[in-house]
This record gives C-alpha cells, structure tokens and sequence, in this order.
C-alpha cells in the first residue's frame, strides 16, 4: 500500500472519529436527578411530575430529558450527576431538591462545565459567588428573603422569645444563620436552638428542652413530610404558642402527615402555593395561576406545591436563556453550555410562578420580595395571610 493511500485511510478515520463525536441531529439534553424516594420523597415527586409536563422541543431544537433517582441521597445524586455529564453528555442538569445532595453536585458541575440549576434552597448553594458556583443557577427563594418575612410576622404578632429546631444539615444550618441576624432587629430573644435528623422518628429529648424554655413562638427548620415530626412532638406535649414553618413545608403530604396537629401554622411561601388568593396586583399572580391550572389539570386539585412551581420556573427559565445560547453554539458542544451558562445569568424580568426573575453575575436566584408572602395552615389548606 503506498504512503498515499495510508495517509488518506488515516485521514479518513479522523473524519469518521470526528463525526462520531459531533452533536447528532443538534439535540439538546437535559439531566435531572431528583429526590423521588427516600425522606425527600414528597418534594422531589412533584418536581418529576412537572418534568413529565415540560415540552419535548424548544426553538426548534428536540429535546431528550434523563431523569434520575437520588434517593435522597447526597452520594445518589453526586453519583447521578457524574452520569448524566460524563455518560449522557447533558447540556445542563437540574437538581437536586434538598440543600446537601445540591451543594454535593457543585463540584461536578463546575469541573464538567455544566450549568446546573438547583431546586433546593438554601442560599449557600449558590453564595457566596466564586469559580465553582458560577455554574450553578437556583430556582426556591433563599432563606434570607423568607427569613425576613418570617420574623416580620413574629414582631408583629407580639412575639417576644422563640425557640428553634431544625434539620441537622446545610439547611437546618442555613435558616438558623438568617434568623439569627434578624432577631435582635426585630426584639426577639433566642431561648432554645435544637436539631434533628431527616429521618429521626422521634424528637423528644429536643421538644422537653423546647417546652422548657416556655418560648412565645417555635420555628421548624424543616422541608417535606420531616418538617412534621417536631410540630406533632410539640403538639402532644401541649404547646400552646405559635408555630412557624418554612417554605420547605408546601406539600400536601405535609398536610396529611400533621393532620390536625399543622393547624394554625405560619409559613413563608411562594406565590404559586396560594395562587388563585392572591391579589391581582402580585405580579407573579398570572404566571402563577395558569402554572396550577395546567398541574392540576394533570394530577388533580389541590395538589400544587412550592417544589412543582419551582420545577415549572426551571422550565421557563430554560426556555428564556435557549434560544439566546444556540445563537452562539450547538447543543452537546463545550461551548454551547458555556453560552447557556452565560444565557442564565443574564436572564431579566423573567417572570415564573414564584415572582420576577433577575440574575446578575454575583446573584443566580434573581428573585426579590415579590418572591414570598405569607401564608397559614386553616381547615387543612394553605391560606394566603399577606
């Protein structure tokens, strides 16, 4: 065989290598891994309910969803994460939906060079901004927006002293350091601090030293059907002062795990969670109203949580910044997720389900106080209080 033909056998081997490796057919992949069993069960299956109703074509572009179980799991969804950037070569991933196995994905995003957009809360995920968070986008509220309208409603319902429990992890964590900014602004004295776990059965020795300290409101760190475990606790044991959630309550397996033990609660919420109560001047009220028209549509009434908005607000927020990065690049390309990445931060008046959406390079949340309000817990339904 002569040098030419060599040459021109390897050259077109190179071609061929080349191809294999391009973006077939230009699709755009989305990874999600969720939370769909384990304590976090009741949030992360609303949000793969809201990504079976996400549109399979953008821009013109096919899109191929992956959606992952975590089981609950930080190892489960680093492990899920891994996969979906290195094996399915997705463009962006979304998740997880607790505060841990979120901040346990950072890394692979930022070292996969993958934007990620978080459904979990907790502000660390994304703060303070540096190198590895600058590929991470979040949709939930951050604690300190909800933790300011929470402690406004103390002060102005007379509370004086407040006793805390929380989750014994990033979000636990996260809601103590807010609120604890806040109390001395708003005349409130701390008289008790516990923690517990996701998946501990009972709080007892935490709820005696609670009842103990005889605090005028108690507030619950917690999210999903485990948020439930202290208020019962406090409940059985004949407490009598407020009690004060967070927006990581807003499922309605919540609701039937608390029973009439949750009534009467206070909580921070997001706008879709009360929807048809608001007042038409929330400018989230529209957005918000059609999101639970077409959820409920889907899975019946009454079903809507904080957790399905925020997925539909991932949705919105795609469709806003993916038609602006494929202006720069291909789908399946490093640089078609770099200008993604770019697309997201640069996202302005967006509005979704939970309020306006205005990122900048040093804040991937971009929601305001239009974000939040509050609401109560009455006749086993949220209540939209102000």
């Amino acid at each position: 065989m002569s040098s030419r033909s060599i040459a021109w056998r390897a050259c077109l081997v190179f071609m061929l290598a080349g191809a294999a490796v391009a973006p077939a057919g230009a699709q755009i992949k989305i990874g999600m891994t969720l939370s769909t069993t384990g304590p976090a069960a009741s949030i992360g299956a609303p949000s793969k309910n809201v990504a079976l109703m996400w549109p399979k074509e953008i821009a013109g572009q096919k899109i191929e969803y992956f959606i992952l179980d975590d089981g609950s799991n930080p190892t489960g969804a680093v492990v899920n994460a891994r996969k979906l950037t290195s094996e399915d070569g997705v463009d962006v991933l979304i998740g997880s939906n607790t505060t841990p196995n979120a901040i346990a994905m950072v890394d692979v995003a930022a070292e996969s060079l993958t934007p990620m957009i978080a459904l979990a809360a907790s502000s660390s995920i994304v703060a303070p901004m540096d190198a590895k968070r600058a590929w991470v986008f979040k949709m939930p509220q951050n604690d300190s927006l909800m933790a300011t309208a929470v402690t406004q409603h103390m002060e102005n319902n007379g509370v004086q002293t407040l006793a805390f429990i929380g989750f014994s992890d990033g979000y636990g964590e996260s809601w103590f350091n807010e609120v604890s900014k806040l109390l001395e602004i708003r005349h409130i004295k701390l008289v008790a601090n516990e923690r517990y776990g996701r998946s501990d059965t009972s709080v007892t020795g935490q709820i005696v030293k609670i009842m103990a300290a005889h605090p005028d409101a108690v507030l619950i760190a917690g999210a999903g059907t485990p948020a439930a475990t202290p208020q019962i606790a406090l409940v059985e044991r004949g407490y009598k002062g407020k009690i004060y959630q967070t927006h990581g309550i807003a499922t309605y397996e919540f609701l039937k795990v608390g029973g009439k033990d949750v009534e009467g609660t206070y909580f921070p919420t997001g706008p879709a969670v009360v929807a048809t109560q608001l007042p038409d001047s929330q400018p989230a009220k529209k957005v918000a109203v059609d999101f639970v028209k077409r959820y409920e549509s889907q899975y019946g009434p009454n079903t809507v949580t904080q957790f399905a908005a925020d997925a539909w607000g991932a949705w919105l927020l795609l469709a806003n910044a993916i038609p602006r990065a494929l202006q720069v690049a291909k789908p399946g390309t490093a640089e078609f997720r770099r200008a993604l990445r770019d697309a997201l931060e640069s996202t302005r008046d967006l509005t979704v389900p939970q309020g306006v959406i205005n990122m900048t390079p040093n804040d991937h949340v971009g929601l305001d106080q239009r974000a939040r309000v509050m609401a109560r817990i009455e006749n086993g339904k949220w209540k939209y209080d102000y």
